[in-house]
């Protein structure tokens, strides 16, 4: 009989599972490690550095365009992106110099002019008048300048864990961390192995995607899922396809090993364990370095009613 559970996350952060009946079925190939499918074990290679790169966003006030054609939406949102360097032999962590930026938006093809007095924030024209196109837009800003966070640090030899799905699929030492799930890449007797992965195991690695975007994939449980539903503790990694099957097969098995030693407490944070300790760290510091919504807020709505 199907069993009910209440996730453990706040409702602010969504759900773990997160379905997503728009998502097309993936092209998805279960041969290309060649072994049986069955949990694999983890195996720290001693990578010395693992680098977490993170972003946060956060909308600071909704915007209208009073125009003669009708009413344009538009928005105010500020983005702060950052790493965390884990040096595991030194048994320490530090900070990047973090990415903070501020974008206003205007949709209809418009551009945004907000007062001298106002905060500053950089002008972003959206062609369409879908409102959802604003949010979507200035997204895709952050993930944009995570990836450049991401491909300038794999570039210097770092192995890279970016939260969430890769946004360029390059030959960098780089992964994605996927800790919510849309849908279940794999079927049947594949779909069936996530559910009995011990901690610290894996998944055989799997293929999807097409010539240029393909990518490489495997599950992870970061800890023992106790009482909680069969994908309690998984989280969905990939890398591209451009690095070659052995140095991905060698990344799955770095994963496996590592990431549960840095999976958060439910105690301690509401996304546990999926949202690695460093990863929820990097946040802490970045929303801070946002500066407080209330006083963003205001000030831009002074400033505002100031110059009309």
């Amino acid at each position: 009989m199907p069993q009910l559970f209440v996730e453990g996350w706040a409702p602010e952060y969504g759900a773990a599972v997160d379905p997503d009946d728009e998502l097309s079925p993936a092209d998805v190939d279960t041969d290309v490690e060649d072994r049986p499918w069955e949990p694999v074990p983890g195996e720290d290679d001693g990578i010395p550095v693992v680098a977490f790169v993170d972003g946060v966003r956060r909308i600071d006030a909704r915007l209208v365009l009073d125009h003669p054609d009708g009413p344009v939406p538009g928005m105010c949102g500020s983005y702060g992106v950052g790493a965390v360097l884990w040096r595991r032999h030194e048994r320490r962590s530090e900070p990047t110099e973090p990415i903070i930026d501020r974008v206003a938006l205007l949709a209809g093809g418009h551009l945004p002019s907000l007062p001298a007095s106002a905060p500053a924030y950089r002008p972003v024209s959206v062609a369409d008048d879908d409102p959802s196109s604003l949010i979507r837009i200035f997204h895709d800003e952050m993930r944009r300048a995570e990836a450049r966070v991401t491909e300038e640090l794999a570039a210097s030899g770092y192995f890279v864990v970016a939260d969430g799905p890769l946004y360029e699929y390059t030959d960098t030492p780089k992964m994605g961390y996927v800790k919510s799930h849309r849908r279940s890449y794999l079927e049947g007797e594949h779909g069936a192995l996530i559910s009995v992965l011990p901690a610290g195991h894996r998944t055989p690695v799997f293929a999807f995607g097409q010539v240029g975007f393909r990518r490489y994939s495997w599950y992870v449980r970061l800890a023992d899922r106790g009482t909680g539903h069969s994908w309690a503790a998984i989280a969905r990694c990939e890398a591209s396809a451009q690095l070659g099957l052995d140095a991905v097969v060698t990344i799955a098995d770095r994963s496996a090993a590592l990431l549960p030693g840095v999976g958060s407490e439910a105690h301690i944070d509401p996304r546990a364990p999926q949202n690695l300790v460093p990863i929820a760290a990097l946040e802490r510091d970045l929303r801070h370095r946002l500066g407080d919504a209330g006083l963003v807020y205001r000030a831009l709505r002074a400033a505002v009613m100031e110059a009309a």
